[in-house]
């Protein structure tokens, strides 16, 4: 594709726009209680729209329609138990981070087990967030390339360096604020795109639903040998069923509003609690209609090539292409100039809400968590501030170094450990915080003969995927309830130890639901 003068200055002038903000929320970070959580200022719109900005990132905008395209909306149904999810965490997570003046996710590991269980989380978080955002900037410079010509590696290094002066600079206000820019970009985006679908079709919006419902694409099915297939509501651990799906949603938002530090850091930027829980409730209302949107225009994409047929298309439907490839595709070969630009920008602003929001986090969780906590406990505020811009600085240079990497590496060889690594560190997390919201139980020797447990099953579960094992060793279940089966067992091995084997007496006040905090 050839950008046109109009795509270049709606692409520019995007770009212009969001690191400008970041220069101009710098001027507001003097101190670290600004740069990680705003001074604890936010109304809950705000907050709200900027947890939006973060959940999205590129699987919105590539792979929800791209498995609408191919297949039908089975890939929506654990968002169904969002709702479900936030009503938990507002009124029984959300008090545990308001306490205080918590800034940290996993402050409240240390204060409910020990330091050296905080210190593990803060790790765990670490890892996992350089991991993700390497892939993030990668999968965004194959959408970007496609769009522009560009070779991959200017793409990554061009995205990257925006990212990581905004958000270097600008500190949470500057996340924040573009997050919120970013959220209606990226709705912008997909608008025009289903505009131009619907005025193209010779029967509008009314033929998108015709022919989608002629060819079963708005059920929740898998495809089965080129067929899609009906998904029942069996509870069984062999296969994914709807019942399962919503059940692992539900495990899948727990996690992310429990032990998340870019959802928590949110929490504590809020100026109240109430203010928080308006957040959670604003971020419901908008991601599902949001995410909803993209699984129909995966859709509207699908009936689209149905009328005006492509080879590119057909291979996506074959399996001989990516289907995630199809919105990059119909950008390039079928928006007018202009609409385009503003489309490329959408895209964009998908991963860069993912990108800011995880550098962000990681500098204070490594400041807050271990640099501040155990490294260099007693410095002043702005040598802590001086910190965060370092770690943030250097969270960018592996995030780009990373991109890079997966670009030009003939293998994935370093995806693959790096996803490994995530896996084995990051599983059962949940587990653990449901032993410290809801139980009495549990010092730190117990959290970690759970940690150990958990890390070991999960290390099973990778070797069989990769059968390295032999079958009648193999794991018994299908691999996507991988997760939820690791923070069962996190949760029953802490807590028998705890009960059984190592006892402990520790004040708990205001540390379980038993004995919920006051917070304003």
């Amino acid at each position: 594709m050839s950008l046109q003068p109009l795509d270049i200055l709606a692409l520019v002038g995007y770009l212009l726009i969001i690191t400008g903000m970041g220069f101009y929320f710098s001027r507001k970070n003097t101190n670290t209680e600004e740069y990680f959580v705003g001074g604890r200022s936010f109304s809950g719109w705000v907050i709200g729209l900027s947890l939006v900005g973060t959940s999205i990132s590129s699987i919105t905008f590539l792979a929800y329609p791209g498995d609408a395209f191919k297949t039908s909306w089975l890939r929506f149904v654990p968002n169904l138990m969002l709702p479900i999810g936030i009503l938990i965490a507002a009124y029984l997570f959300l008090p545990f981070f308001r306490r205080g003046k918590v800034t940290s996710a996993y402050e409240y590991l240390e204060d409910r087990f020990g330091p050296s269980v905080r210190v593990y989380g803060a790790i765990a978080f670490i890892i996992a967030q350089i991991v993700r955002v390497s892939m993030i900037l990668f999968l965004l410079s194959l959408v970007i390339q496609e769009l522009t010509g560009l070779s991959a590696t200017t793409c990554i290094i061009i995205g990257g360096l925006i990212v990581a002066i905004y958000t270097i600079v600008g500190g949470i206000d500057a996340v924040i604020w573009t997050d919120v820019l970013q959220t209606i970009v990226l709705l912008l985006g997909g608008l025009l795109c289903l505009w131009v679908i619907i005025d193209a079709l010779p029967g509008g919006l009314g033929q998108i639903f015709d022919v989608a419902n002629q060819f079963d694409k708005l059920s929740f099915s898998v495809l089965e040998n080129g067929t899609l297939q009906a998904v029942g509501w069996e509870i069984r651990f062999d296969e994914k069923t709807i019942s399962m799906m919503l059940f692992i949603g539900l495990i899948a938002w727990l996690t992310e509003y429990s032990s998340n530090q870019n959802t928590v850091q949110r929490y504590c930027a809020s100026k109240s609690t109430h203010e928080a829980r308006k957040a959670m409730f604003v971020a419901v209302c908008s991601s599902l209609p949001i995410w909803a949107f993209y699984m129909f225009l995966g859709t509207a994409l699908f009936v689209f090539f149905q009328e005006f047929p492509a080879v590119a298309a057909t291979e996506m439907l074959n399996g001989e292409r990516a289907p995630e490839q199809i919105l990059p595709y119909f950008i390039a070969n079928h928006l007018p100039a202009g609409v385009a630009g503003l489309v490329i920008a959408s895209a964009l602003a998908a991963a860069m809400s993912s990108l800011d929001s995880s550098i962000n986090a990681i500098s204070t969780v490594s400041v807050v968590d271990i640099y501040r906590r155990h490294i260099k406990p007693d410095q002043d505020d702005k040598h802590y501030l001086k910190a965060a811009w370092v770690i943030a600085s250097v969270s960018a240079v592996f995030m780009i170094s990373g991109a890079v990497y997966l670009a030009n590496a003939e293998t994935k060889t370093l995806q693959d450990t790096a996803t490994i690594l995530t896996s084995i560190l990051g599983g059962g997390l949940l587990g653990l915080y449901m032993i410290g919201f809801f139980t009495k139980k549990g010092d730190a020797r117990a959290a970690w003969a759970g940690l150990i447990s958990t890390m070991i099953f999960t290390l099973w579960t990778i070797l069989s995927k990769k059968q390295l094992l032999p079958e009648a060793v193999s794991v018994p279940f299908d691999l996507y309830y991988t997760g939820f089966v690791g923070n069962v067992i996190m949760f029953v091995v802490t807590y028998v130890i705890a009960a059984k084997v190592l006892k402990t007496q520790k004040d708990l006040t205001g540390l379980t639901i038993w004995d919920m905090p006051n917070t304003k």
